[in-house]
């Protein structure tokens, strides 16, 4: 699954994963060799909604998805 462009996030897409599959998609985002920005975002909204629903595929991998905060100023 190199590309994310093929798919929505639907519960059965999420019941789907297994461990290899989140494996290779927390791999993809630490990566970051994306041919598209928008393609390293659905990855890591796929992997928040699998931190969501199936919290036991993403203990770690957790790192990828905490923000670091920032100042706008």
């Amino acid at each position: 699954m190199k590309s994310t462009n093929h798919y929505k996030i639907s519960e059965e897409l999420v019941n789907s994963f297994n461990e290899e599959m989140t494996s290779e998609l927390a791999k993809r985002l630490e990566d970051e060799n994306y041919d598209s920005p928008f393609d390293g975002l659905k990855d890591w909204h796929l992997l928040r909604a699998l931190a969501i629903n199936r919290p036991e595929l993403t203990s770690d991998y957790i790192h990828l998805l905490d923000q670091e905060p920032f100042d706008e100023n």
